[in-house]
């Protein structure tokens, strides 16, 4: 299982219109291949930073849904709204 966070900087101006896009856009992320959880956050101190947070099978299901049709059209989107780079990170759990 891969867990990927992805910290989104967002133009003050836009916060809303990321929220709303996101909520259109969280039903079709999920039913991605592979896709088993999608949630978004918010920094308590900062309101233009932003989370994704997603669970996937498999780096496979993630990569291809970076490859898909759907990626394509929300993404851009998505740059439009930035005010500093964004950060990915996928994550595993470690077991001790």
């Amino acid at each position: 299982m891969i867990k990927r966070i992805v910290k989104l900087t967002i133009q003050p101006d836009l916060i809303d219109t990321f929220k709303q896009r996101f909520e259109e856009w969280q039903p079709k992320i999920r039913s991605q291949q592979g896709c088993e959880h999608l949630e978004l956050w918010q920094d308590v101190d900062d309101d233009r930073l932003l989370f994704t947070y997603s669970e996937w099978q498999s780096q496979d299901n993630l990569n291809q849904y970076r490859s898909s049709d759907l990626f394509a059209s929300v993404w851009p989107q998505t740059k439009a709204m930035f005010d500093d780079r964004p950060t990915a990170n996928s994550v595993e759990r470690v077991e001790l």
